[in-house]
């Protein structure tokens, strides 16, 4: 599911909390101690998505292991830190592969135009067996 449909809000309240097998008024605490936003509809309506449901899951199960809720606090920001900082390696590793591909490219261009005689009466053969490293054709 993409991330645009794993925060679109679906969920009332009462789903929510069959779904996480939690009480409202529990999902109401959370809300209020800031550990889940839900979205509102027009009426007011608590409205969770599918990323929510994931991350109150991800609450019971730490609290279900003696973690108190400074404690969730804190693991639930130390994770989207990571998260975070893995999209921003991801986006860099995009950029440098961009960039070596680039710099290859520039590479083969530069060994072409090394081998290409200046009047313009090159030998396509002649280029060629420059390029595959004078092996013959």
């Amino acid at each position: 599911m993409s991330q645009d449909g794993r925060d679109k809000p679906l969920y009332m309240i009462s789903v929510a909390a069959e779904l996480t097998g939690m009480h409202p008024q529990t999902l109401r605490v959370y809300e209020s101690k800031g550990l889940v936003n839900p979205k509102r509809s027009g009426g007011n309506t608590r409205l969770y998505s599918q990323s929510d449901i994931e991350r109150l899951e991800l609450i019971n199960q730490l609290t279900d292991e003696g973690i108190n809720l400074a404690g969730v606090v804190r693991i639930l920001d130390m994770k989207e830190r990571a998260e975070e900082r893995e999209r921003e390696n991801e986006k860099l590793r995009e950029q440098l592969r961009r960039a070596q591909d680039e710099l290859h490219e520039l590479k083969m261009q530069k060994r072409i135009t090394a081998l290409a005689p200046r009047d313009g009466s090159a030998n396509p053969e002649q280029v060629l067996r420059g390029l595959l490293g004078g092996g013959s054709l």
